[in-house]
């Protein structure tokens, strides 16, 4: 998968029609504590708190000329991906059938219910969730948005697109990863602008499944994702 600074350039247009750039800064105290010039990207800033806002705008464009019959989506989530395709949907005019595992954040859970959609809890964790909302989908003829997919990764890659406008001259680049559409985003807008720019990739001590995939060469999955950091705790890459 690659995309050039022309497709990124695209999403991006696409995804300030909804939503403004978010900003990064500099913080004085981490710089201080770590003896670098450190920036942070403040994602935390976008619609819903989270970058994932940015895949479900570029996904939800790319279906309504995929599939423009379509009745609507369903996906399952810890809570960012959900709030972004349940807000994206319903600004379509699409239904939103989003699956979260049991004990799933409460706020979370209220905030996609607020932005439309339909809740579903199912399982203990995020990936027997998961089948079971391919399983319903198919069965209602919903579109399926899995947590990987070309369009989400153009849309999220553009909070790379919009750093690496702002600052051409990182060193290196922290990205926590969950089913790694973050990550991979960020590499590839590195790519098209021709950076030298190191990605460093960021996983729990107890979610490690992307971290043992990439040093096994082939898919690790692990038995138990035990972190608070929700949206990181996946278990099957």
């Amino acid at each position: 998968m690659r995309f050039s600074r022309g497709e990124l350039e695209a999403a991006a247009d696409l995804v300030h029609r909804h939503m403004a750039p978010t900003p990064q800064y500099e913080w004085p105290g981490l710089s201080a504590a770590t003896g670098a010039e450190v920036w942070v990207k403040h994602e935390n800033h976008a619609p819903t708190g989270a970058f994932k806002v940015r895949g479900g705008i570029t996904f939800m464009d790319w279906l309504g000329r995929d599939n423009p019959a379509s009745p609507g989506i369903c996906t399952a989530t810890r809570g960012n991906h959900g709030q972004s395709q349940a807000r994206a949907a319903t600004a379509a005019g699409l239904r939103a059938l989003i699956y979260v595992p049991k004990g799933n954040s409460v706020e979370k859970n209220a905030a996609m219910i607020g932005y439309g959609a339909e809740l579903v809890e199912f399982g203990d964790d995020f990936d027997t969730a998961r089948p079971e909302a391919v399983r319903v989908a198919e069965a209602e003829g919903l579109t399926v948005v899995p947590p990987f997919h070309r369009e989400l990764v153009r849309g999220v890659a553009t909070y790379g697109y919009e750093l690496f406008s702002a600052l051409r001259d990182l060193d290196t680049v922290y990205v926590p990863i969950g089913c790694g559409s973050g990550i991979c985003g960020t590499i590839l807008a590195r790519d098209a602008f021709g950076l030298q720019t190191e990605i460093v990739g960021v996983v729990s001590e107890h979610a490690q499944t992307a971290k043992l995939s990439v040093e096994a060469g082939a898919m690790v999955e692990t038995n138990t994702a035990r972190t608070f950091a929700d949206g990181m705790a996946v278990r099957v890459p």
